[in-house]
Formats: C-alpha cells, sequence, structure tokens
C-alpha cells in the first residue's frame, strides 16, 4: 500500500477495505482526469459533483494522492471554501431574505473569489486557498498553495449545476419554501445567482464526475451521520463550534433540497463519468 493512502486511512479513519477500493475505483477515474489533462496547460480543472455526505472530499483525497503518485502537482478546492463569511451573509438576510444567512444555496458563495483562486493556480506563486469552518459558520485560515497545479479538483455539491426554468419555481418542494419563501423571493434569488455568476466558475471545468445520490431521503441521513462525526471529533479535539442537532441538520438540508433533486435529474447526460450510490454509498452503477 502507498504511503500517503496508508496516511489517509488513518487519519481519515477509513475501513483498511478503502484500499481496495481506491484501486478498482478511484484508479481509473485519476486515469480518466489525467488523458483529460493532457495538453491543456496548467490549471485543468476537474469537477467532483456529489450532494452533501456521498463522499466528494474522500474521493478527492484519493483522487489527489493518485495523480500525485504520477508526479502531478494536485491541487483541492471546494465550494464549501467560498462561502460568503457569516457577516456577509446577514448582510443579505437583512436586504434580500432571511434565509440567505444560512450558506448553502448559490448567492452565498463568493464566486468572484473562486474565479481568482483558478487563475492563480494556473499561473507560478502563492495563492492562498480559503478554508471554511463549518463549526464556526465562518471562514477559517487560508491555505498557502505553491503553483502552477497541473491539475485542479474543485468539488462541492451544486458544481456543474445549471439553473431550472423560471416555472419550476413555482411551487414549493418542502415546509421551509411553503412557509418561509411563500412568494418564492429566496429560491428565485439563488436560481439567477447559478444562472449569472457560477456558470462563468463552472465554466472553467474541464472533465466533470457526478456521484449521484438514490434520492433526497438519503442524503437526509447521511448529513446526519456527518454531523454526528463532526461532533465526535470536537469533543475529540477539545475544538471551538458545535454540531448541529438533528433538528438543526433536517432544517438545514431543506434549503438544498430544490437543487439537489433537479442535479440528479438534469446532470447526468452531461457529465464525463457518474457514478451512482445505493443508501450505503456503495457505486451500484458506473456511466
Amino acid at each position: 500500500m502507498a504511503d500517503w493512502l496508508s496516511k489517509m486511512i488513518a487519519r481519515e479513519r477509513l475501513p483498511a477495505a478503502f484500499a481496495g477500493q481506491v484501486q478498482a475505483l478511484w484508479a481509473p477515474i485519476a486515469e480518466a482526469i489525467a488523458r483529460a489533462a493532457e495538453g491543456q496547460g496548467p490549471g485543468f480543472v476537474a469537477g467532483v459533483c456529489g450532494s452533501q455526505a456521498s463522499g466528494k472530499s474522500t474521493a478527492c483525497m484519493a483522487i489527489a494522492g493518485l495523480l500525485e503518485g504520477r508526479g502531478l502537482k494536485v491541487a483541492r478546492l471546494s465550494l464549501d471554501d467560498l462561502y460568503l463569511t457569516r457577516a456577509e451573509r446577514q448582510v443579505l438576510a437583512a436586504h434580500v431574505h432571511p434565509l440567505l444567512a444560512t450558506r448553502g444555496p448559490p448567492g452565498t458563495h463568493d464566486v468572484d473569489l473562486g474565479l481568482k483562486i483558478l487563475d492563480g493556480l494556473a499561473r507560478s506563486g502563492t495563492t492562498l486557498l480559503p478554508r471554511f469552518d463549518k463549526a464556526r459558520d465562518d471562514r477559517g485560515e487560508p491555505e498557502a498553495f505553491e503553483g502552477p497545479a497541473d491539475i485542479v479538483l474543485f468539488e462541492g455539491w451544486c458544481v456543474g449545476a445549471r439553473a431550472q426554468l423560471p416555472h419550476a419555481l413555482e411551487t414549493p418542494v418542502n415546509e421551509l419554501e411553503r412557509l418561509e419563501d411563500p412568494d418564492g423571493v429566496w429560491r428565485r434569488y439563488a436560481n439567477d445567482a447559478l444562472h449569472g455568476a457560477y456558470q462563468d466558475l463552472f465554466a472553467r471545468i474541464g472533465w466533470l464526475l457526478l456521484l449521484a445520490a438514490p434520492d433526497f431521503e438519503a442524503v437526509a441521513a447521511w448529513r446526519m451521520e456527518q454531523e454526528a462525526k463532526l461532533a465526535e471529533r470536537l469533543a475529540r479535539e477539545g475544538a471551538p463550534g458545535r454540531a448541529m442537532t438533528d433538528a438543526e441538520v433536517t432544517r438545514f438540508i431543506a434549503h438544498y433540497e430544490r437543487l439537489t433533486r433537479h442535479i440528479l435529474a438534469e446532470l447526468p447526460p452531461r457529465a464525463d463519468r457518474v457514478l451512482r450510490l445505493d443508501h450505503s454509498r456503495n457505486v451500484v452503477l458506473q456511466g
């Protein structure tokens, strides 16, 4: 087993069987990304889209290790790390709609920052990669990357997504929209943002992988598991901040439901590779 992989398994507390998954599943994907990047110059962007808690970050760690084993320099950027600061979202909440205080949907990210980072990663020199601290719900300390990067792995829950048609916004998809966005101001704002500047950011993607959840109900269960692990980590490390309760998670993921369902229906034909997951996050179909 490669040294980077054994360290990753220990650090992330992954089962030993993960090593076999890396060779069977992620090695062919790393190979496909490397082929797609050939001759494209520095800063080639490979996108990884997947719902909350679908395993995007773990996948990107594995893919990065495999690509680095080929002698390639890899940078990892998450859409989550581009969230507006808590103070900036509070301003949106006060002037546009209260639901914009919650991070996640389009309109709550600094898209211009994302474009500048991708530009920087394609050049020599230091690029500061933002890192978002979910326990604090605010930005943490940035991480320095010495460029240029041969490949940028850009992952996020709506990476590569396209906006819905206006008529699709008329009917609420859940209680959050029905009770707290009855006139559709919030969902139209998010949809307009996705139709606008986000498309400039996603246009940088040269190859796209989709991790497709079986349904939104699975996403909700996975997100609760993820938050429980965060609570364990915070307790273990004595770190500041706190994890959400199950009730808070249920309300939180309702902000993501509309676009998650849309992505699962709309994105697969456009992705370069689709991995369909079962309720246990096992890959059951590749395309």
